[in-house]
């Protein structure tokens, strides 16, 4: 599956996802810096990373968000290629409209970093075949601004459509309904705030986020 990994002033997850990404998915992965205006030719997955884009100076994600490459990310998204976000990801994917709600501060307000537990709450989705429904997966969390929000209406739609991929299986940051990661309304585009890519290999302590890319490279297989 061809790969391209996204870079923003302050990225600093991008290693590792394009690591991961040559390891689980493709070998010619390649970054991609935000003033670009396309991606490269080809591209079947975009992959946001994790960091501190722009040094969250406005509001983490929103002015990434504005990067010129996010064009081309949302005509990609919108013709249905994959798209993944992670962490600062995750607040590039609301900020720039991709997905809903937005990420507020940790309930805690302090910066977390520790291994977490989520279940899979569905398996039926590019992003997630790799799981059994319902399994407890291992994976880091990195983040001050991980508390999923969005109004009523939005909430019970995630659910009633199952668009709530995985959950927190002991809330970490006050997440509405422990939503660790959501797909969109077309499932081509997940976020997610816990790191898949930093749980490939047991060198890292655990190889659950390894199904994330498994699952993508199956419905690459299938399409």
């Amino acid at each position: 599956m061809k790969t391209a990994v996204i870079q923003f002033p302050g990225s600093n997850c991008d290693a590792d996802a394009l690591h991961a990404a040559r390891l689980l998915l493709d070998h010619d992965a390649e970054f991609v810096w935000h003033t670009a205006g396309a991606l490269p030719e080809g591209t079947e997955l975009v992959f946001l990373p994790g960091g501190f884009s722009y040094g969250d100076h406005l509001r983490s994600g929103a002015i990434a968000a504005r990067s010129p490459i996010m064009a081309a990310v949302k005509a990609h998204a919108e013709q249905g290629g994959f798209v993944l976000g992670v962490c600062n990801g995750f607040q590039v994917l609301t900020e720039s409209g991709l997905l809903p709600g937005a990420l507020s501060r940790n309930r805690e307000l302090h910066f977390m970093c520790k291994p977490v537990h989520l279940r899979v709450e569905n398996n039926a989705t590019a992003f997630s075949r790799a799981y059994a429904p319902g399994q407890v997966i291992e994976v880091p969390i990195a983040h001050g601004e991980g508390n999923y929000y969005a109004d009523a209406a939005t909430i019970a739609e995630l659910e009633e459509q199952g668009r709530v991929v995985f959950r927190y299986a002991d809330n970490p940051n006050g997440s509405l309904n422990d939503i660790a990661g959501i797909v969109s309304e077309r499932g081509n585009v997940l976020g997610m705030m816990p790191h898949p890519e930093r749980a490939v290999e047991l060198l890292l302590g655990s190889e659950d986020g390894r199904g994330v890319f498994e699952s993508l490279r199956t419905a690459q297989e299938r399409s």
